[in-house]
């Protein structure tokens, strides 16, 4: 058993730093198995020397997460121990002064992991970039954020934002109202996206002047959209032929931003997604970038991560059965 020493050089961070009802330092313990015990503006950590050195990097990054002034929580707790786990720790530092926008809660919009700083930076350097990867990893939200930004700072006159509303099936014709109004709900996302953003009013304004759109993919046939920021979500459920047709809609001195989730598709045939062939296709074209986002990138309840990890080990499985002649195997991976 060995004992380390961590002196905290501000009183006023040990709040965050512990959580309520210390359930920050409990999660601490728990993972590392170490004891941690604070002493005036010290932290005494105990345990195997190994698990004491790893517990003071994780307490280290998190207290430089704090001195930032955001709230610690298992969240970002749960990131740090990955990035201690990798030996990345020391690159939380990077994520420092990178905001985005601000919403109408006055909340800073910025990357909260290091796959979503890659996508942010990736964004601002290139005119085309596909964000692929799971669920709750901010994928469309950052992309949005990075509209309005471009918006606010008047470098595009239009934000545009669509999907495919693949989902809906033969069931759009039950719903009431017009074809937007049977698709509104497919597109829910983006508007509350943008409700966030900008709030209802200011949205509903932009709308009407025609400066936001939000529309089904189908709507973008024979356009050429200049001075937009063009976002297609969902996009694992378009066809070839409809990425295609989306991809040569680029004008000049606009941006597009395709995201989606390869393990989320809802074609009638999931191999012909326009989304994976984009990737393959425009993967080493100059000025067009592929961001791949991981379990470790999801900034919803932690549960998200458990469950990507546990699909990610059945279709595993499946594979390996499949190898040997069981079962069939999984278009997931």
């Amino acid at each position: 058993m060995v004992e380390n020493t961590i002196q905290i050089e501000s009183a006023e961070l040990l709040p965050n730093l512990f959580g309520c009802y210390d359930e920050n330092i409990k999660l601490l313990q728990k993972q590392y198995h170490v004891l941690i015990v604070a002493r005036g503006s010290d932290l005494k950590i105990t345990g195997e020397p190994e698990n004491v050195y790893y517990a003071a990097q994780a307490i280290k990054t998190i207290l430089a997460i704090a001195e930032r002034g955001e709230l610690i929580n298992e969240q970002n707790l749960r990131y740090v121990f990955s990035l201690v786990r990798e030996g990345r720790e020391e690159s939380i530092h990077t994520l420092a002064e990178d905001g985005i926008c601000i919403t109408m809660s006055g909340k800073i919009v910025k990357p909260k992991t290091l796959g979503q700083k890659a996508y942010v930076d990736a964004m601002r350097k290139n005119t085309i970039v596909l964000g692929v990867g799971p669920a709750g990893t901010g994928k469309t939200y950052l992309a949005v954020a990075m509209a309005v930004k471009a918006f606010r700072a008047h470098e595009i006159n239009r934000i545009i934002l669509t999907r495919p509303a693949v989902e809906a099936g033969e069931k759009l014709g039950f719903l009431p109202g017009d074809l937007q109004n049977k698709v509104d709900p497919y597109l829910r996302p983006l508007y509350d996206a943008l409700f966030d953003m900008l709030g209802a009013e200011n949205f509903a304004k932009q709308q009407e002047r025609g400066s936001i759109e939000v529309a089904p993919l189908a709507y973008m046939r024979g356009r050429t959209l200049d001075d937009s920021y063009i976002i297609l979500d969902e996009a694992q459920n378009t066809t070839p032929e409809q990425m295609k047709m989306f991809l040569t809609r680029l004008g000049n001195n606009s941006k597009i931003v395709i995201t989606g989730d390869i393990t989320q598709i809802d074609l009638p045939d999931p191999h012909k997604s326009g989304l994976i062939e984009a990737v393959r296709v425009l993967n080493h074209i100059e000025d067009i970038a592929v961001c791949r986002f991981s379990e470790t990138d999801v900034v919803r309840h932690r549960l998200v991560q458990d469950i990507i990890r546990a699909y990610e080990k059945y279709n595993e499985e499946r594979k390996k059965k499949k190898s040997h002649g069981e079962g069939k195997v999984s278009y997931y991976k």
